[in-house]
């Protein structure tokens, strides 16, 4: 046997102007240019069915570079589009960083319909699009403090949102706002969101593994992980993909319970950080939060709560009960968050280390 045949990668430029980044992307998916990756590898050559390398966030554990064919991202945009009825010429506005896999599958989808992605970052008036992107913090921001964001959304066919889950507050306060929202699911080794509303997308398998774990599987899998010597090892030999989830399937609709990495033991007691939140969120609906864990002796795990307003664990335990109520309460200048606007647990340990509680 031969060797493989392999196209050169490059990491997409920084210099690059939205259409310039477009046509690239349209380049490395038809397969007349270089393969682009999202940060700097040590690779410079790639098998050819590679079309995008994608590093992860690592806010979780360490990065990874994921490795995606075009067969594999032309399987989720026609998975999208076909969910969203999607024809040639709708197009899509892009509000998240082209540095993760849910800002470049918007590029990416405006390419499959002809039309050119609509930049809505950074602007004062927002052109209106069929179709929108966003992560929940954005949801939040156009229901709470950003009428012209919210008229954006409200304008658009569907609005997925994705990047972590949202309360059942949010999506009533949506709907009565008549903004249009799909819930998605999903990650880089599945070239982003693979489950919208709780469904699979076309061709996407879901099961629950024995620890509870969400596995998947679908054509929109990713090759593998490309390691600094150009090597690509595969995500899974039995062609599913385990994620860090646990989830529940019932009658066809996979509920997420949190990351397994978002579970507690604190005193014995298992604790869902994701389920305080929302809890407390009812307590507090206009706060922005985030629970998070610090070690401790007694404890094990401390149950902390940060935010940028004042709460009280007096208030909380009237309604939260013994169990889920923080033990500490701290006041951040700012709720920590990943580049893409996932809340940043770990960081926001690190930060309380070197703060005195607010209450407790």
């Amino acid at each position: 046997m031969g060797e493989k045949e392999l196209r050169d990668l490059i990491p997409i430029q920084a210099e690059w102007s939205i259409p310039q980044l477009q046509e690239n992307l349209a380049a490395a998916l038809k397969g007349s240019g270089p393969a682009l990756s999202t940060g700097e590898v040590l690779a410079k050559k790639i098998d050819k069915s590679i079309a995008m390398v994608v590093s992860t966030s690592g806010s979780t554990g360490e990065a990874k570079s994921v490795a995606i064919s075009s067969t594999a991202l032309i399987a989720s945009i026609n998975a999208c589009h076909k969910y969203l009825g999607a024809t040639p010429g709708d197009s899509w506005s892009l509000l998240l960083p082209t540095n993760h896999i849910a800002g470049l599958n918007v590029i990416i989808r405006a390419t499959a319909l002809g039309t050119r992605v609509v930049d809505n970052r950074n602007v004062e008036n927002y052109i209106d699009t069929d179709f929108i992107s966003i992560v929940p913090t954005q949801l939040h921001k156009a229901l709470t403090t950003d009428a012209k964001l919210l008229e954006h959304l409200t304008a658009a066919e569907a609005v997925l949102v994705g990047g972590g889950p949202i309360s059942e507050k949010i999506k009533k306060d949506a709907a009565s706002k008549h903004i249009k929202v799909v819930t998605t699911y999903g990650m880089t080794e599945m070239c982003g969101g693979c489950i919208y509303n709780q469904k699979p997308l076309d061709g996407v398998e879901v099961r629950i593994s024995t620890s509870g774990l969400i596995q998947l599987s679908g054509p929109m899998m990713a090759s593998g992980y490309l390691s600094a010597s150009g090597q690509i090892s595969q995500i899974d030999k039995s062609s599913w993909f385990e994620s860090n989830d646990l989830g529940e399937v019932s009658n066809g609709l996979l509920k997420v319970l949190g990351r397994a990495d978002d579970v507690i033991i604190s005193g014995g007691e298992k604790i869902s950080m994701a389920l305080v939140e929302e809890m407390i969120a009812k307590i507090y609906p206009t706060q922005d939060l985030i629970t998070f864990a610090m070690q401790d002796e007694v404890w094990g795990q401390q149950l902390c709560v940060g935010s940028t307003s004042e709460m009280q664990v007096g208030k909380l335990r009237q309604t939260l009960g013994p169990i889920f109520t923080p033990k500490k309460i701290y006041l951040f200048d700012q709720i920590p968050k990943t580049a893409i606007g996932k809340l940043d647990r770990k960081k926001a340990t690190e930060l309380a280390k070197g703060m005195k509680v607010a209450d407790e």
